[in-house]
């Protein structure tokens, strides 16, 4: 009987061992697979970081690069243009707009790469339609009209400040507003008969003010030479009025001298 029970005691505590041993087994086994399962996310998370580091390195590069460029074009202290424009202006109070072709050059003083003040000059030329009889003389006599298409020509000099507000390393946009004086010469045709060509409807000669508001749009072959074209709004005073005129200017634009 007391054997029978030794056995017995025997035997339950070898059960209780086995399972303490197999539930070690089992817990040592799932740690690992744990682990393996983490190992990737770990590993992921690493990867990402660098690809992000490595866009952000790139990035950064690309943005030092285009500064430089910026900095290689527009860092010129001085440019100069010429070129040549275009204006629909109205020749005489009662006429119609005439065609104006013109020559025009320029100066500009940057003092950085945005601000600089400008210089213009230019010389207008048309030829205006009148194509009406002319009353003259005393008793007043009617007569047909041999100036039916007199040349005028206008001559302006005009100064103002330019602002780069737009810039990329290929083109830039800015904005400029000029203003000065303008000679009007529209008694050429008549011999400098400013009664004739008054009566021919032409405003008079003379000295009156100018404006200009313009938008340049320049495209750079380097960072010194460019192109421009610069429509613009163009005002003159002849006749005691205010003209509105529309037109462009275009050209070769030259930067030099680094600041």
């Amino acid at each position: 009987m007391f054997f029978s029970r030794r056995i017995a005691l025997i035997l339950a505590l070898s059960i209780v061992a086995a399972s303490a041993a197999l539930a070690q087994s089992s817990s040592s086994s799932s740690n690992p697979a744990q682990a393996q399962a983490g190992q990737p996310t770990a590993q992921s998370q690493t990867e990402s970081q660098g690809q992000l580091s490595v866009q952000a390195r790139i990035k950064a590069r690309r943005a030092q690069r285009r500064a430089a460029a910026i900095h290689e074009a527009y860092s010129h202290r001085y440019e100069e243009y010429t070129g040549m424009g275009y204006l629909r202006f109205e020749p005489g109070a009662k006429l119609e707009r005439a065609h104006d072709y013109a020559w025009n050059v320029g100066f500009t003083r940057y003092f950085d790469e945005r601000l600089g003040v400008t210089v213009d000059g230019r010389g207008y030329y048309a030829t205006a339609y009148t194509g009406i009889s002319l009353t003259m003389g005393n008793p007043p006599v009617t007569t047909s009209n041999p100036f039916t298409n007199p040349a005028i020509s206008q001559y302006a000099v005009l100064a103002g400040p330019t602002y780069r507000f737009y810039v990329l390393p290929k083109y830039s946009v800015s904005g400029r507003v000029l203003g000065g004086f303008e000679k009007g010469n529209f008694s050429g045709d008549t011999n400098h008969n400013t009664a004739i060509s008054t009566a021919l409807g032409l405003w008079p000669d003379g000295y009156v003010f100018a404006a200009a508001a313009s938008l340049p749009v320049e495209y750079n072959l380097t960072p010194n030479i460019g192109l421009r074209v610069a429509p613009e709004y163009y005002f003159t005073g002849f006749g005691s009025t205010v003209q509105s005129s529309r037109g462009f200017t275009t050209g070769i634009v030259y930067r030099f001298g680094k600041q």
